[in-house]
């Protein structure tokens, strides 16, 4: 191991005898199989989320040996024990000496789920509190979630929707797996299309913030191989490093400027967002690796956004890979003299962001544990009056918007499914309810794309209800009369 497995030849016969023998010819011996051991490098790097700005992330060799081989993957976040020792290969003259320090591995822990942590609270303690939360607001649960929805980018005036739907992105729907290894993924996907000062990195850098796991990456400059898996020579060997998608293994990827990547290199995007893997075949190397992960890119339109074109034109996306997307808010700054001077008031009246969140319940800390917590402990389930609302939703969908075919797929319905299970997690329960349907719809209506039950909406200017109980009292009777399902909110009895 001290050596890369180098044993020097030796130059004369080392063996103890009275007569000593001059022989200079040494054949190697073949080794017994049984005393071979299995052997594995890893190459084992900090966590980028974890370093102070400017900083570039170290890494060390792994060495792995016997029982502990493969057993963790390129993206999982590992604890190792062992011992370090020096790696040196044979001298050579005239050339500096290569020196270099590894840890030979006793063992390895893959750490499955992401730890919570709020004051020292353990996930059980954090759970109750979580659920006393809503028994004391049962009255109320509009405007309870619309509590932890503005503890999503505190600094960001108003864009209720956009909150909104980056807080269900986050907390995502469930997966689907048959016996026979057909799976459908439960992460949700959200492209930020808008002009310049619409906030969206601000998005981008809070989510990366809040998920423990996530990558946080821009699109200028990135290649495929950055994004996907990159072969690496060492010595006479390939190795493969992990891009940003697999890096961001059951957590997420922000993508800023995701219009700057290379039309080649976007097609690399397409397999890791729908079948929530990357193949790999590199320099004799063919794999599979996991990149179940979430995408959230943000992209400016190119030149002047046109609502009567179609949205592959302003964003210059192909269909395919629109159409992976669940939600895609578009954010145009147009001329709004009340908006601009309600934001005016916003930013220079110098609020002071830290006195209101330390006297607030949803702390930065605690909303990362409510993501936490609702995404590990809650796999809700549509209903039968939420199947409804989705199904009948989608059908209208197809028959009235021809000019969005990119969108109008069988995901759209799919979408619908995990847009209604992350709200219900948001609003603490293991089902998905008639409620939930409809602000999975009323958020698809917010896109601009398919507006034909809402009519056209402005996300970007878009504020906090007073009542958001009444509010959606008023949504969910417009939505239901525009499907034609009026007596659908009768027959739930927890229905406002």
């Amino acid at each position: 191991v001290e050596q890369y497995g180098y044993i020097p030849r030796p130059t004369r016969c080392l063996a103890s005898g009275q007569e000593p023998c001059n022989s200079t010819a040494f054949t190697p011996t073949t080794p017994d199989p049984e005393a071979c051991v299995d052997y594995q490098e890893i190459k084992v790097q900090e966590l980028a989320g974890k370093l102070s700005m400017g900083t570039i992330p170290r890494a060390i060799p792994v060495v792995l040996e016997g029982d502990i081989v493969d057993s963790a993957k390129s993206g999982d976040h590992i604890t190792v024990t062992g011992v370090v020792l020096y790696r040196w290969r044979a001298p050579v003259i005239g050339e500096r000496p290569d020196i270099s320090v590894i840890l030979r591995a006793s063992s390895v822990t893959v750490h499955a789920g992401d730890t919570v942590v709020d004051g020292g609270a353990s996930r059980d303690e954090l759970f109750d509190a979580f659920g006393r939360f809503w028994t004391q607001n049962a009255s109320r649960p509009m405007a309870a979630r619309d509590e932890i929805v503005a503890a999503m980018c505190p600094r960001v005036y108003g864009l209720h929707s956009v909150k909104l739907a980056v807080l269900l992105v986050l907390l995502g729907g469930v997966a689907r797996a048959d016996t026979r290894g057909m799976r459908v993924r439960g992460e949700a996907h959200m492209l930020l299309v808008g002009d310049p000062g619409t906030a969206k990195s601000q998005f981008l850098k809070f989510a990366a913030r809040l998920v423990p796991r996530a990558v946080l990456t821009t699109g200028v400059g990135s290649t495929s191989a950055g994004l996907t898996v990159t072969a690496v020579r060492d010595g006479a060997e390939w190795q493969l490093e992990a891009g940003a998608l697999v890096l961001a293994d059951r957590g997420i990827c922000c993508i800023d400027e995701f219009g700057s990547i290379r039309e080649a290199d976007k097609a690399t995007v397409l397999e890791a967002m729908e079948q929530q893997s990357i193949s790999v075949a590199k320099a004799g190397i063919v794999c599979k690796l996991n990149a179940r992960c979430s995408v959230l890119a943000a992209m400016n339109p190119k030149g002047r956004y046109d609502t009567s074109a179609p949205l592959t034109v302003n964003t210059a996306l192909s269909s395919p890979l629109l159409s992976r997307f669940d939600l895609i808010m578009v954010l145009l700054d147009t001329r709004n003299d009340a908006w601009d001077e309600q934001v005016a008031d916003f930013l220079l009246l110098g609020t002071d962001f830290a006195a209101e969140t330390r006297d607030c319940f949803w702390t930065f800390d605690r909303l990362r544990a409510y993501v936490a917590c609702a995404k590990s402990r809650l796999e809700p389930r549509a209903s039968a009056a939420a199947e409804r609302v989705l199904t009948r939703y989608y059908q209208l969908q197809r028959q009235r918007d021809p000019a969005s075919s990119a969108r109008t797929t069988i995901r759209l319905l799919e979408s619908l499914i995990r847009l209604a299970q992350a709200h219900a997690r948001l609003m603490f329960r293991d089902a998905a309810l008639l409620c939930d349907a409809v602000m999975a719809v009323a958020l698809m209506e917010s896109t601009m794309l398919t507006a034909s039950l809402l009519g056209s909406s402005d996300a970007l200017h878009t504020s906090f209800p007073e009542d958001a109980d009444a509010a959606y009292a008023e949504t969910e009777a417009l939505v239901l009369s525009r499907l034609g399902l009026d007596g659908l909110a009768e027959q739930q009895p927890g229905s406002s």
